[in-house]
């Protein structure tokens, strides 16, 4: 089960850019807290057992992107020692 916190970042990261205002700023404004600590929070949470049951395609697609810049942070720093 989540709480109501952890629900409603998945709520924000499944509508967020319909706002009006910047990422950042609706983070800070609606979650009191910086955009690292917000990251961290999606994270945990995107990795907590029960998530998925409570929108499967937004944690599926969420996990897919967070794997997909891990993997080009990867390549990127792979090639950089070249």
């Amino acid at each position: 089960m989540i709480t109501d916190r952890q629900r409603a970042i998945l709520d924000f990261e499944r509508s967020w850019w319909t706002l009006d205002e910047p990422r950042d700023l609706a983070i800070r404004a609606r979650f009191q807290c910086s955009v690292e600590e917000y990251r961290t929070e999606l994270h945990e949470l995107l990795d907590a057992p029960g998530t998925a049951d409570v929108d499967p395609l937004l944690v599926r697609r969420l996990q897919r992107q967070r794997s997909r810049r891990r993997r080009e942070r990867t390549d990127t720093n792979a090639g950089a020692g070249s």
